[in-house]
C-alpha cells in the first residue's frame, strides 16, 4: 500500500492524496459506505460501484465474525470474493462493537470476553484473535484491536484504557508480522489514536502511534456523544503529530458539517452510519440543507428530491414520490433514500478535493457549511 500527498490547502490543513492498494486506488479525501455485515444496508454493490462510485467501503468484524464466520469468508476466498465486490475494503476489528455491548462483555488485559447479541453465545477476541479473523476476512486495511472508551470518561479511567490499548497495539503488529495475507494480497495495519477528550492523553497516544510509523493511521473514540467542539479540538490536537505523510482516518464521523470540518483539519478518511441509518427514517442530506421527507410539506412536491445532485435517483424520483415509499415503509423508498444520502456524502469529498487542488477550498467549506447545517 502507498499514500501520495499530492496538494495541501494553503488556508487550512485540508490535503488531497492517492491511496493506492492492491484492489485499486482511492482519492482522498474520502468517504466510505459502512457494510457491517458485508452488505451497505438498502444498496447492492453494483449501485455502490457504479451509481454511488464508492472507491472503498468498510466491514466490521465482529459481525462477520459472527454470521456468516471466518469458516465460510475462508471458504469464500475473502470478503471480496463472497459479497463479489472488487474495490478496496477496510475492517474495524470490532472495538467499537465492545464499547457499545458494555452490558454484556468483560475486559481484561488479555482481552475481551463478550456475549453475542445473536444468540447469547460467549466469545473471546485478543489482539491476536482480531488480526487472525481480520486476515481471513481479507480486508485491504485493518485495524488494530482497542477500547473506545465512552462519553463523559473519567480522566484516570480513559489513561488506562489507552496505555492497555497501546499494549494490545503492540501484540496486534507481533501477530501481524508473525502472519501473512490469505490471499495473495497485501494487508496494511492501522494503528488507532485514544485519549478520549484531554488533550495530552490526546497528544500521548498520536506520539506513540506515530512512532509506529505504520503505513497509515486512525482516530478512534470520538463521535461518542461529546460535543463537536471537542471533537474538533481533539483532532487539531492529534492531527498536528500524526505524520504528514501518512493517510489519517476519523473512524465514525460524522455529518456533511463534520466531514468538511475535519477535512479542514487534516483527515483524509471518514466513515459513518449516518447516511444509511438515517435514510431508513427519511432523512435526507441535500446540497440545500436537510429535509426529512416524511414531513406533510412535502406530500405534493413534485419536484426532483435533489436538482443539484450527483445520483440518477435524484433526478428520477420525485419527493412526493419518495415520501409516499417511505410513510408505506416500501422496500423501495428506503433504497433509494440510501442511494441518495450515499451519493450525496461521495460527492460532498469529492468536490472538496477538487476545491483542495483548485485553492477555494476554505471558502468553498465556508459556504457549503452554513447551507448544510439548515433543516429545509
Amino acid at each position: 500500500m502507498h499514500f501520495e500527498l499530492l496538494h495541501r490547502d494553503k488556508k487550512s490543513q485540508a490535503r488531497a492524496g492517492k491511496l493506492q492498494t492492491d484492489h485499486g486506488e482511492i482519492e482522498t479525501p474520502i468517504f466510505m459506505p459502512v457494510g457491517t455485515a458485508g452488505t451497505v444496508k438498502g444498496v447492492n454493490q453494483l449501485e455502490i460501484e457504479n451509481e454511488i462510485n464508492a472507491q472503498i467501503i468498510l466491514g466490521n468484524t465482529y459481525h462477520l465474525f459472527l454470521r456468516p464466520g471466518t469458516e465460510v469468508l475462508e471458504a469464500a476466498g475473502g470478503l471480496h470474493k463472497f459479497i463479489n465486490y472488487n474495490r478496496p475494503i477496510l475492517t474495524d476489528s470490532g472495538g467499537y462493537q465492545v464499547y457499545s455491548l458494555s452490558g454484556s462483555r468483560k475486559i481484561t488485559e488479555e482481552g475481551v470476553k463478550f456475549q453475542s447479541h445473536i444468540d447469547g453465545s460467549y466469545h473471546f477476541f485478543t489482539p491476536e484473535r482480531a488480526i487472525d479473523i481480520q486476515r481471513v476476512i481479507g480486508a485491504d486495511i485493518i485495524m488494530a484491536f482497542d477500547e473506545c472508551t465512552p462519553y463523559p470518561c473519567d480522566y484516570q479511567y480513559a489513561k488506562r484504557s489507552m496505555k492497555m490499548t497501546h499494549r494490545w497495539l503492540d501484540r496486534c503488529f507481533k501477530q501481524m508480522n508473525s502472519t501473512k495475507s490469505k490471499y495473495g494480497y497485501e494487508q496494511a495495519l492501522f494503528p488507532i489514536v485514544q485519549g478520549s477528550v484531554y488533550k495530552d492523553l490526546r497528544q500521548e497516544s498520536a506520539k506513540y502511534i506515530a512512532d509506529q510509523d505504520s503505513l497509515g493511521n486512525a482516530i478512534g473514540g470520538l463521535s461518542v456523544g461529546e460535543p463537536d467542539d471537542d471533537l474538533y479540538s481533539m483532532t487539531e490536537t492529534v492531527c498536528e503529530i500524526l505524520p504528514i505523510e501518512k493517510p489519517r482516518y476519523l473512524m465514525g464521523v460524522g455529518t456533511p458539517t463534520n466531514l468538511l470540518e475535519c477535512i479542514a483539519l487534516g483527515i483524509d478518511m471518514f466513515d459513518c452510519v449516518m447516511p444509511t441509518r438515517n435514510a431508513r427514517h427519511g432523512l435526507l442530506f441535500t446540497s440545500e440543507g436537510t429535509i426529512n421527507i416524511k414531513n406533510k410539506k412535502w406530500e405534493k412536491d413534485f419536484s426532483p428530491i435533489d436538482p443539484n445532485g450527483t445520483s440518477s435517483v435524484d433526478h428520477f424520483y420525485s419527493k412526493a414520490y419518495l415520501r409516499h415509499l417511505i410513510k408505506t415503509k416500501e422496500n423501495l423508498g428506503i433504497q433509494i433514500a440510501s442511494i441518495h444520502n450515499l451519493a450525496f456524502y461521495l460527492a460532498l469529498v469529492k468536490e472538496a478535493r477538487v476545491r483542495i487542488i483548485d485553492g477555494t477550498f476554505t471558502d468553498w467549506k465556508n459556504t457549503m457549511f452554513k447551507k448544510l447545517g439548515q433543516r429545509l
